[in-house]
């Protein structure tokens, strides 16, 4: 299912022996675009850390009740490898989190999530490695940061990131959602990840292979927009496009 980024901040994380936080933000990898972490809000507990949560935990979503059910407990957070708040999330820092979780290092293949296109929640050995044991450096990035970014198309600027789709099958980030605003009128529209030619992360910008008119053109998205196969499907013929679904 798909979810809009800021509606699932706020969402209680409920582990086996109660909540024991909610979602405060999110790190995602700049090569597949990702989510890798939910960052934790645990209010007096554990105040003094990071506390992140990898994708691996997450067993369901739930939009009615606006929580996050997590296949772990509160000691298991707990006596995780602690992150202070103002150190940057290292390779070195995520090798010794997924040791000790026994979960697959999701960059040790040359997969989304390593030796697998999707993401297994099962427990696997964290040295299990792709076939032809190719690997790649991942380079985490605060959504937080990138939500604002400037949106340059084939001819020019066209608008600003203000939000992003994440689909919880995978915790991939399917889409952008874009504002407009360099056009009159402006509107709000959706732009797959799959389409983003480079970002430019000193800079604040990301250059897509879309001109700003067949952006500008393309189907509106509001609040109320049902994020619906239909939809994706009418986009996706918009821009002549694959869905991602298909492949």
């Amino acid at each position: 299912m798909l979810y809009r980024m800021k509606e699932l901040n706020g969402y209680t994380l409920d582990g086996y022996d109660g909540i024991f936080g909610s979602v405060s933000g999110f790190y995602f990898d700049d090569r597949y675009w990702t989510i890798r972490y939910l960052v934790t809000d645990t209010g007096d507990w554990l105040r003094d850390r990071q506390v992140l949560i990898s994708p691996y935990a997450l067993v369901s979503v739930d939009a009615t009740e606006h929580h996050i059910t997590v296949n772990l407990t509160k000691e298991q957070i707990e006596k995780s490898p602690p992150l202070t708040s103002d150190v940057p999330v290292s390779q070195q820092y995520e090798t010794t989190y997924h040791n000790y979780f026994e979960w697959p290092m999701y960059w040790a293949g040359p997969y989304m999530w390593g030796a697998y296109p999707t993401i297994m929640r099962t427990t696997h050995s964290s040295g299990e490695t792709a076939p032809d044991g190719k690997a790649w450096d991942p380079y985490l990035r605060s959504a937080h940061e990138v939500g604002s970014y400037a949106i340059h198309a084939t001819d020019g600027d066209i608008g600003h990131i203000v939000d992003f789709i994440i689909d919880d099958e995978n915790w991939a980030i399917r889409y952008l959602i874009v504002a407009t605003h360099n056009w009159w009128p402006g509107k709000r529209v959706l732009i797959s990840t799959v389409w983003i030619k480079e970002v430019n992360w000193s800079e604040s910008k990301v250059f897509v292979y879309l001109s700003k008119d067949i952006i500008q053109q393309s189907p509106e998205f509001t609040d109320d927009s049902a994020i619906s196969r239909d939809y994706e499907v009418q986009l996706h013929r918009h821009y002549n496009r694959q869905g991602y679904w298909i492949e």
